[in-house]
């Protein structure tokens, strides 16, 4: 199996590539153009996603993300762009890559507006808010898709959302993904595997088996933080993903926790203990026995 997909997968790219680099030869301002990039989206996505032999579910698809939005979702596996991209034409946010995932970016920016970084400017979060707020209230642009966790989870749990595109405004489509691991095991662990590795791993899996749930979009409520926006979409896709809800940043796998989230946390742990009785009383045995002998040994029984 493994030289057929590997097959497919170069095919995939290929065609992705260049149908790509020709809608990128047509004029902007060409209503053709939109639809013949969203063909061609779906179908190299399609074609690629047979390469893992992908088996998606859609779930609730009236909720899909439609124009001038941000589409947000919890983050297992590079793979997650492919199989929502099959269902849905998405404007991508991220840094500049090389390698493999350098090729499928210069091959979407040819066809479509999306937001690439360099690695000194993702630092500036000014920046990537200006251009963020800029693509969404463009209303011909596409939805775009991020992921707040910014980096891979397993696939159990649902972490911390950064809160940057929650203060951009506009409406949230919110998306939640599961994975079936007892197919194939879909995260990605950056720091044990290259994309190479990674890949090789999918393609030599029995299949990659997930469900997609598109839920109602949400919108900030008047008053609500950034924050807490950011915390109430994430309850949500935790729980129509069946995934744990934690405030846990992700990025702890790649650096040790901060000094003040552990006195956090150890603040909390010390509440449980002063909030429990500090004193128990003794127990008192009453000894009814009328032979002294008796009280004797059983005072030295119990001492």
């Amino acid at each position: 199996m493994l030289p057929f997909r590997v097959a497919i997968c170069f095919v995939g790219t290929t065609t992705l590539t260049t149908l790509t680099f020709v809608i990128g030869l047509l004029p902007d301002n060409w209503t053709l153009k939109k639809k013949l990039n969203d063909h061609a989206s779906k179908f190299s996505f399609r074609l690629l996603s047979r390469a893992f032999s992908a088996i998606v579910t859609y779930h609730q698809i009236e909720n899909k993300p439609m124009k001038n939005g941000i589409c947000v979702a919890n983050h297992t596996s590079p793979i997650d762009v492919v199989l929502l991209a099959c269902d849905t034409s998405y404007a991508m946010i991220g840094q500049v890559h090389g390698g493999f995932l350098g090729i499928l970016q210069r091959a979407l920016g040819r066809a479509s507006s999306h937001i690439w970084f360099e690695r000194s400017e993702m630092k500036d979060r000014e920046a990537v808010a200006k251009r963020l707020k800029e693509h969404v209230e463009d209303l011909s642009k596409l939805p775009i898709l991020i992921f707040p966790e910014g980096t891979c989870i397993n696939n159990s749990a649902v972490m911390q959302f950064k809160k940057g595109s929650f203060e951009v405004g506009g409406v949230i489509y919110p998306v939640a993904i599961k994975y079936d691991s007892r197919f194939g095991d879909p995260f990605w662990n950056s720091h044990e595997y290259s994309m190479l590795q990674y890949l090789y791993m999918m393609m030599t899996s029995w299949a990659i088996v997930c469900d997609v749930w598109y839920l109602p979009p949400m919108t900030r409520l008047s008053g609500e933080s950034s924050v807490d926006f950011a915390n109430r979409v994430k309850a949500e896709i935790a729980r129509k993903g069946g995934l744990v809800d934690l405030d846990w940043d992700g990025q702890l796998k790649r650096a040790p926790a901060k000094r003040e989230w552990k006195q956090k946390e150890q603040l909390k742990y010390s509440k449980k203990f002063s909030s429990s009785p500090r004193h128990i009383a003794p127990l008192e045995c009453k000894n009814d026995s009328p032979n002294p002998s008796t009280s004797r040994m059983d005072g030295r029984a119990y001492s």
